[in-house]
């Protein structure tokens, strides 16, 4: 919401100044006059003091499920759109969802529909639930529409997560390895090296190779953090504003093996899933392809379904650009083939979104446990190797007594 700055009179003539939030200008005069104040002046504030009224956050996935199920309850049993949205709005624990649930309900009592109302806030209604909700508004299924687009939701996030938990594990393990190899090169091999220089030691390759590393990372330790640094934040970067870069790290990660082919199977569930919600909900197919690329969250995969797209447009079938692409199993292109020829495209792919998802579950429960005895044998490598140049020489001094 805008918060404007007022001051007026009110019906006994007092003066009266102060602040008030509204969607626009005439909202505000409509609210005082509601309040019995006759404002005179009436502007935006541009205090960073009131910048926190205007709403602006994401809203939790979550928040946004259970909000979904609310909704879709509500108007079930009966409430109207609008009583629903102000029920909502006032009970809803997350700020970002109330802000905008209230902007909401302004709209809609204006005369606008709840889809539109719901576009002007991207923040916080994805695109895919405007463009159900518009279908929803047409064929007077509200309520189911809400219902499948909570399910589908809560299934992409389930296998989200999932996913993470994969990926998370051996990342926090590499963190650890470089971390620990690292103050022991730094802290603990040179303690060492002191004493056996004393004794005037032949010392072993190994013990050479460490002990090389060793005094490098001890005289320049800040130039190997600040190039960490500089390549995680170049990374960021150009990954965030370089579509090119964007692009080929989506497509190399997916060509990674073991886990190039959980993330494929996690990007064709997440795409079948969105795509047959949106058919189901009677979302046109071409601007259903349009909404999955955007929401997929792949480049490599959003290119082939923009394919996809422009191939229905001319004349073709949905599974022809699939059937081309190394992305996409035979199991996938040969039933949405079927789909397609049987008119059941939308249960197509819900079945194969189902096969997927469940792909998911399967592929990353074992990844756990194999990745879990790797990354352990790894770290144990990287000190198992630094301790054997440390007592290397130490076998050699014994040896020699």
């Amino acid at each position: 919401m805008t918060v404007f700055r007022y001051s007026g009179r009110t019906k006994t003539g007092t003066q009266k100044k102060g602040i008030i939030d509204a969607i626009n200008k005439k909202a505000a005069l409509e609210k005082l006059r509601a309040q019995g104040i006759n404002a005179r002046e009436l502007e935006e504030s541009k205090s960073l003091l009131h910048k926190e009224l205007n709403f602006g956050g994401k809203v939790k996935h979550q928040d946004f499920v259970i909000y979904c199920r609310q909704y879709a309850t509500l108007i079930r049993a009966g409430v109207s759109i609008v009583e629903a949205t102000h029920i909502l709005g006032v009970q809803t624990k997350s700020k970002s969802l109330k802000k905008a649930l209230e902007q909401v309900e302004e709209d809609i009592r204006s005369g606008t529909s709840f889809s539109d109302a719901a576009a002007k806030h991207p923040k916080v209604f994805p695109v895919m639930f405007v463009n159900m909700m518009r279908s929803g508004e047409a064929t007077g299924n509200v309520d189911d529409t809400l219902e499948r687009l909570a399910g589908t939701l809560e299934k992409q996030f389930k296998i989200k997560k999932k996913v993470q938990s994969a990926l998370t594990y051996p990342a926090i393990l590499s963190v650890l390895t470089i971390a620990v190899g690292m103050f022991l090169m730094i802290f603990i091999v040179p303690t060492f090296m002191a004493t056996f220089e004393d004794m005037d030691l032949e010392m072993p390759l190994l013990t050479v190779i460490v002990v090389s590393v060793s005094d490098w990372l001890v005289e320049f330790w800040y130039i190997v953090i600040g190039i960490l640094l500089l390549a995680v934040f170049l990374f960021r970067y150009f990954y965030n504003h370089n579509k090119l870069f964007h692009y080929n790290v989506n497509y190399v990660l997916l060509r990674v093996p073991v886990f190039g082919v959980l993330m494929q199977k996690n990007v064709i569930a997440r795409m079948t899933r969105t795509l047959s919600s949106l058919f189901s909900s009677a979302v046109p197919i071409l601007h259903a392809l349009t909404i999955v690329e955007k929401v997929v969250g792949n480049p490599v995969v959003g290119k082939v379904v923009l394919e996809a797209r422009d191939n229905l447009e001319k004349g073709g079938t949905l599974s022809e650009p699939l059937e081309k692409s190394w992305l996409f199993p035979p199991l996938v292109t040969q039933m949405t083939s079927i789909g397609e020829t049987t008119g059941s495209l939308d249960y197509m792919l819900e079945k194969i979104a189902d096969f997927y998802e469940d792909e998911v579950d399967r592929s990353v429960d074992t990844l756990k446990s194999l990745i879990e005895p790797l990354m352990i044998l790894v770290l144990s490598g990287v000190v198992g190797v630094i301790v054997a140049a440390i007592f290397l020489p130490m076998f050699a001094l014994y040896e020699s007594m």
